[in-house]
């Protein structure tokens, strides 16, 4: 979309809000057809159109303040860091937290949104490793999703997701809440981030998978522990070779988030912006199905259009909020520096 003329991008805008204005004014039926028509045509067009641009406002304004001057030496530096990471692909991790069963199924639910999300924004989903829970739906799940921009949007869903729904299992009709946490994390490569060899405990096991067969016969699964940090990587798939791999990608991309948050947690006591900030502690959503709601607390944004965003189509909404009080906290925390 990004090659088309700015010119026809905003004609087709134009158009969307004069169908609008049309439609809301009242007109005869036949006429009203024709209009309906194309504004839903044109609506999912004009909502891709509106997310590019408020992706490039972002970067335009990160850019400036990077650039500027005038800009304090510590905002400066994180506007370059903002830059350089939002430009990445990004390693998904999606695990059940409280609820059980619901839990996983819900970790699930998350999961399949995420992919139809990336799937509407043209970015590839490549699931590295996944523990699957024994009613169904996740214990935990790990893929790396590669595109354009995926970080700068994807960074906001770090965090703690609730859930309010009557589960399968639940014959008395009652509400359950239970949870699941989400991270993602910046794709970290070899120039990012140095792992030392000798840092490595490298161990191969029986790999568990569906049916029992070929995880009898071959010792394929790694897992992966990083002796500085403590951190540990598994991946079962039946190549031991792909195993290490897809184990090295997220190792690095978990040792690249420890050195981000390590670095916002430094500027944290200066400038308080927990938006994006990607705790994985917070409680940031709530999904209530009985009502069809979906809340996002950090904006205290709610929108009655739940089955839309567990498709993906809706989560822009959301998204764009967020940017945006992160853009605006961003440049308040600036100005708060230069008038202090």
């Amino acid at each position: 979309m990004a090659s088309i003329p700015k010119e026809k991008l905003n004609r087709l805008v134009s158009r969307w809000e004069t169908l609008q204005t049309q439609l809301a004014t009242g007109t005869d039926q036949d006429t009203f057809r024709k209009l309906s028509k194309e504004f839903a045509e044109l609506d999912p067009l004009v909502a891709s159109i509106k997310a590019l641009q408020t992706a490039e406002q972002d970067r335009d304004n990160l850019r400036q303040m990077a650039e500027d001057p005038a800009s304090e030496p510590e905002m400066a530096e994180l506007a370059r860091e903002e830059l350089t990471a939002d430009d990445k692909s990004a390693i998904l991790e999606v695990r059940a937290g409280t609820g059980g069963e619901e839990a996983a199924l819900f970790a699930a639910d998350l999961f399949r949104m995420y992919e139809r999300y990336a799937s509407l924004k043209h970015w590839k989903v490549q699931i590295l490793s996944a523990s699957d829970a024994d009613a169904g739906g996740y214990k935990e799940i790990v893929a790396s999703i590669t595109g354009k921009g995926v970080f700068a949007r994807m960074k906001f869903e770090s965090g703690v997701h609730r859930v309010q729904r009557v589960p399968a299992t639940e014959s008395q009709g009652r509400i359950h809440t239970s949870a699941a946490t989400v991270a993602v994390l910046p794709e970290a490569e070899e120039i990012d981030i140095e792992i030392r060899p000798e840092d490595i405990r490298i161990d191969t096991m029986r790999a568990s998978g569906a049916g029992g067969q070929h995880v009898n016969t071959t010792d394929s699964a790694v897992r992966l522990t990083h002796i500085p940090t403590g951190i540990v990587v598994t991946s079962s798939e039946k190549s031991q070779h792909q195993n290490r791999a897809r184990a090295m990608q997220v190792l690095r991309a978990r040792l690249y988030d420890m050195e981000r948050t390590r670095a916002s947690e430094a500027r944290a006591a200066e400038r308080k912006d927990q938006v994006g900030s990607g705790d994985r502690s917070q409680r940031i959503r709530t999904y209530n199905f009985p009502q069809g709601r979906v809340t996002d607390h950090r904006v205290n944004v709610t929108l009655y259009n739940l089955p839309q965003i567990m498709e993906g189509e809706g989560l822009d909404t959301i998204i764009d909020a967020l940017i945006t009080e992160h853009q605006a906290s961003l440049l308040a925390a600036e100005d708060t520096k230069l008038h202090a």
